[in-house]
């Protein structure tokens, strides 16, 4: 490694890069490069397509005729865990990034994201049916259950070796004649999705055999209650005041009803999980994580109890700060799939410097409570649709033909009017291009 690289290594980044948001993406991706994010090589291959061609796209997935890209973007200011991290995100819809960054801001003031994670368990379902006693099942599958540990890690091969394997076998009765076999397994940086499916089919013989049953189904379940993460921050009460809101203390107790809102209803509830799976889902897409697996887990998780509850809390802490709690399933993996395949999703791993699955779970996780802090706070103070719309001016801009600094122009004034009809958009536009021409 050249002295200058490990020179790079050696110096403490900051997800503090002010005024990123007013730059072009080329003078983004050269600020990553100064601020020692990316080597300029990197940086480069983040224009465009970013080295993801047809034929990648065709070992992906089948009857490829093309791409469709989404933006890439970053989310600034997340500190997890003590470390400063850049959390890229891809998603279609405006304002979710900036949402992010300004929450992360505000837990910043608080010292961060507190992240922990459990360990990384799969769970493998075989399905068993016609039993023809559910008691005497049980009490051989218990029975047996360290010889079967031992097969299943027979059949895991060099997940073993990597520190993985199968940790324990559960039996589940389903009703009269029906019971569930669950082995749960430790996939380390894998999802596992694979690796326990094929177990699964495997095993399932065996314990149809040892209870005299018939095997049904053989597969995961995307309810990852074994593979739980949780997150914790603290926002002081004085930097929750903004211009019309002077009064923090305030915002934190408009913060606290409309928390308390989510509670009382599952109408409310849905769409305060929405708000967490903003951030979870644009990390995952960014990763070339199953979103879609984690979405499902998330919501299930939500309604354990029999009725859909928040997947955040939020309480007034004993200084009078905000204090904020996520408790999900979140399954992710770093290795295999499009992390092998895709390099666009190898970088974006690279900028949020993942180490593992169980990082990348944290990492997500606390994206999550960012943007589900951010909707709380613009919800009970000046209403979501202000910073929604403000950002959304630059879409509708762009829309018209507004290039370069007009669609940051247009776009304030589209905001600044609250009006963001095309018509009006194009009636500033050519104010402006006249405006421009007259100055030369």
């Amino acid at each position: 490694m050249s002295d200058d690289k490990i020179q790079r290594l050696q110096v403490r980044r900051s997800s503090r890069l002010s005024g990123f948001y007013r730059q072009t993406p080329e003078s983004r991706r050269t600020r990553l490069v100064e601020s020692r994010w990316l080597e300029p090589e990197e940086a480069e291959a983040c224009a465009g397509l970013g080295g993801f061609d047809e034929a990648c796209a065709d070992t992906m997935v089948e009857n490829v005729i093309g791409l469709h890209g989404l933006p890439l973007g970053l989310a600034l200011n997340f500190v997890v865990n003590g470390q400063d991290r850049l959390v890229p995100m891809s998603v279609e819809e405006p304002s979710i990034i900036a949402a992010a960054s300004y929450a992360a801001r505000l837990c910043a003031e608080g010292g961060g994201f507190t992240v922990t994670a459990d360990e990384p368990i799969t769970t493998a379902q075989v399905q068993l049916l016609d039993v023809p006693s559910l008691a005497e099942a049980e009490t051989v599958l218990r029975t047996r259950a360290p010889e079967l540990l031992a097969e299943a890690n027979g059949l895991l091969g060099t997940m073993c070796a990597r520190g993985g394997g199968a940790r324990e076998l559960e039996v589940r009765v389903l009703d009269a004649t029906t019971l569930v076999v669950h082995l749960h397994v430790d996939t380390r940086d894998a999802m596992g999705a694979n690796l326990v499916n094929g177990l699964a089919e495997k095993m399932a013989p065996r314990l149809a055999a040892l209870t005299r049953s018939r095997a049904g189904l053989k597969i995961l379940t995307n309810l990852a209650d074994r593979r739980k993460v949780y997150v914790r921050a603290r926002v002081p009460a004085a930097a929750l005041a903004f211009e019309g809101f002077p009064d923090g203390a305030a915002v934190r107790d408009a913060i606290l009803e409309a928390h308390l809102f989510a509670e009382l209803d599952p109408y409310r509830a849905v769409t305060h999980n929405k708000g967490v799976m903003n951030g979870v889902d644009a990390v995952l897409v960014a990763c070339g994580n199953d979103w879609r697996a984690v979405e499902a887990g998330a919501h299930a998780y939500a309604a354990r109890s029999g009725v859909y509850r928040p997947l955040t809390s939020w309480k007034k802490g004993p200084q009078g700060e905000l204090e904020g709690q996520l408790v999900m399933p979140l399954a992710t993996s770093t290795v295999g799939g499009a992390a092998r395949t895709h390099p666009g999703v190898r970088r974006a791993l690279k900028l949020a410097c993942v180490k593992s699955a169980v990082d990348l779970a944290c990492v997500a996780a606390a994206a999550g409570l960012a943007t589900n802090l951010s909707a709380l706070k613009a919800l009970s103070t000046e209403g979501i649709q202000k910073g929604h719309m403000a950002l959304h001016a630059r879409r509708v801009a762009a829309e018209v033909g507004a290039e370069g600094e007009l669609v940051e122009i247009v776009a304030e004034r589209l905001a600044r009017e609250r009006v963001y009809r095309p018509e009006r958009a194009r009636e500033i536009l050519a104010e402006e291009v006249r405006r421009k021409g007259a100055s030369r």
